[in-house]
């Protein structure tokens, strides 16, 4: 981020390190190479580090990028200043002055420059040092800094501040002309080679030694000038301002969404964004007024637009939750089928990733439960049948067509001209198309594959093709009371059981319903329960031979238990399973009943009076049917 690499630059210039602070300015500008405070901050570095062609440069690119902000012409002048251009300097100092005509750093930076020009319109006093100009051209800098031996005292303040005494007065060069770097420095500005003393003794040992002469004492300098610091309280300040002014914004929109003011708080919400795009919370808050207006596409927009945005500023995973919830809701509100679900249940999933919240968890279970009744209604609608059923008149002509497509053979009209009645080709079922609710093409084409498949003991294709039809009519009992039959066939009594008990609550008066349940429950070795589902659908259907078989088979394997005409396996086997049931349970553990079993063992004729009472000998009855209880 820009802002990152910025905020490292002015802490290297901060802490001198001049060279790492034009490193981080220069990451920043190739992040932000449109913002001129990076420019005036990076001139500054070069500045200090005595490059003033960089500096100039840069600093032409901040009044280019922002030519009304007055810091720029002081970035300028102090740049020509360094290079000894002193009438540019006046000039870029006036000109940051007619901007801001209170600014201090303009003032001063102007009178250093007039001062400055107006010594070089004198030129050199009558006295003056023979090596004056050398120190007074633009190259100065460039000299030193380009060759090798005079490179590092650059980065020594006290030779920089030397040299920058003998540029304001070429004569004080006799004060420093004992320190070893002014003389390394002569020689490399007048491209001479000098020596040093010490070279001159290592060259001659033997030679008289020179007196030195003692340098005067050292006047005493007037204070220089500090390097100007970068500007960034300005921009910080700029900035810091956009922010408060942006929360106002924020809060002026908060108020007018509490009084249903919509259209007010998303203007209030877009100048929240204008002025700070690095709070996402100005979006999530905009995508909230949208989905109260029903505006669920722009609301959409703007979750996207947070989420984006949230993940380049590392936002709090809060609130990139936040946003893809409310993205979930809106595309729930925007869901007319239920593939239209898939995008909302695939944004919960993600939100939830970000942050687990039990609102956005709900939402996902909602969003799947929806998407689940809606396939069914898709898969089963009332109105479509209808509609079917009103086509029922333009069947006809297609009756054989029709019959031969499903592997039908034609039978002869039942009733008006409009019904087509096929039959199995051994006839013994029939489907009048229009006289049924409920009843479509499609469903009229698996029913004669499912059943054809039950015939020819093809049991899984069977329940496959039961398990769809189901899904187009969910409310059919007689689906459930075939399937419950294959699954008999397959031995999977469970699931058999639970088909079975399904068709008795569609239809209580479906005596199919119960004999299939009561198979099960036979299979199970239950047969005291099959007993009571025998005897149970008898009150529907009296005369139902299926029924009657299912109770003289239950009663028959009940009497070969009492006789004990069964294997002490099947016995424990069956016990094993009764002692499972609650209610054997409860007649278990009842005092008075554990007293009647006692009885029953040791006292006959008690025992026989506890038979007259209708409740203890129907619990008697259960334990018998169980197997828990043998009469002989």
């Amino acid at each position: 981020m820009a802002d990152e690499a910025k905020a490292k630059g002015n802490a290297a210039f901060s802490a001198g390190r001049f060279d790492e602070a034009v490193r981080h300015f220069s990451d920043a500008i190739q992040l932000a190479p449109s913002n001129h405070v990076l420019y005036s901050n990076r001139s500054a570095a070069y500045a200090s580090l005595h490059r003033y062609a960089e500096a100039l440069a840069d600093a032409q690119k901040t009044v280019e990028l922002k030519p009304d902000w007055a810091k720029g012409y002081s970035r300028l002048g102090a740049a020509y200043v360094g290079l000894g251009s002193f009438d540019d300097a006046v000039a870029a100092y006036q000109k940051g002055l007619e901007i801001d005509t209170n600014n201090e750093g303009l003032k001063s930076g102007l009178a250093d420059a007039q001062a400055a020009a107006a010594r070089a319109h004198r030129g050199p006093p009558p006295a003056s040092s023979p090596f004056g100009n050398i120190f007074q051209g633009p190259e100065l800098w460039a000299k030193l800094t380009a060759d090798p031996s005079t490179r590092n005292y650059l980065q020594q303040p006290d030779f920089v501040k030397m040299m920058q005494d003998v540029q304001r007065n070429p004569n004080s060069i006799n004060l420093y002309l004992s320190d070893q770097r002014m003389m390394k420095a002569l020689g490399v500005l007048l491209n001479v080679k000098m020596r040093t003393p010490e070279d001159m003794e290592k060259e001659a040992p033997e030679a008289a030694e020179v007196p030195r002469k003692v340098p005067e004492p050292e006047k005493p300098k007037a204070p220089e000038p500090e390097p100007e610091p970068m500007e960034v309280a300005d921009e910080e300040k700029e900035v810091e301002q956009r922010k408060a002014e942006a929360q106002k914004e924020k809060e002026a929109g908060n108020a007018a969404y509490k009084k249903k003011d919509f259209d007010t708080a998303i203007q209030h919400y877009t100048r929240a964004l204008e002025l700070d795009d690095d709070d996402i919370s100005f979006l999530t808050n905009r995508a909230a007024v949208y989905m109260e207006m029903g505006k669920y596409e722009e609301c959409i927009n703007d979750c996207d637009k947070a989420v984006e945005r949230g993940r380049e500023l590392h936002s709090d995973f809060k609130m990139i939750a936040r946003a893809l919830t409310r993205k979930g809701t809106a595309l729930v509100k925007l869901a007319k089928c239920s593939k239209d679900y898939e995008r909302a249940i695939e944004t919960f999933q993600k939100a939830l990733t970000e942050h687990r919240n039990p609102d956005t968890l709900k939402k996902l279970n909602d969003a799947e439960r929806a998407k689940k009744e809606l396939e069914q209604q898709e898969y089963f609608d009332p109105k479509i049948a209808d509609e079917e059923r009103e086509k029922a008149p333009l069947v006809g002509r297609w009756s054989e067509p029709l019959a031969k497509n499903l592997g039908l053979t034609q039978g002869t009209q039942v009733g008006a001209f409009n019904c087509l009645p096929p039959f199995c080709r051994d006839k013994r079922w029939v489907i009048t198309l229009g006289f049924k609710r409920c009843l479509s093409f499609t469903t009229l084409a698996t029913m004669a594959p499912r059943n054809e498949f039950f015939k020819q003991q093809q049991y899984p294709e069977a329940v496959k093709h039961y398990t769809e039809a189901l899904r187009r009519n969910p409310l059919d009992p007689k689906v459930y009371s075939n399937r419950a039959a294959c699954y008999t066939k397959l031995g999977a009594l469970p699931e058999g059981l639970k088909d079975a008990e399904k068709c008795i609550e569609l239809d209580p008066s479906f005596s199919k319903g119960y004999t299939r349940k009561g198979a099960v429950q036979f299979f199970m070795k239950e047969y005291d329960k099959a007993l009571e589902t025998y005897q149970e659908g008898l009150k529907h259907d009296p005369n139902n031979q299926e029924l009657l078989d299912g109770i003289r088979r239950c009663v028959e394997q009940i009497n070969k238990t009492n006789r004990g005409e069964i294997s002490p396996e099947d016995l424990k086997e069956r016990q094993a399973k009764a002692m499972q049931d609650p209610e054997i349970q409860n007649i278990l553990t009842d005092p008075v009943m554990r007293q009647v079993l006692i009885d029953f063992q040791e006292n006959p004729r008690s025992a026989q009076d506890h038979l007259k009472n209708p409740q203890v000998m129907h619990k008697i009855q259960k334990l018998v049917s169980a197997g828990i209880v043998q009469m002989r």
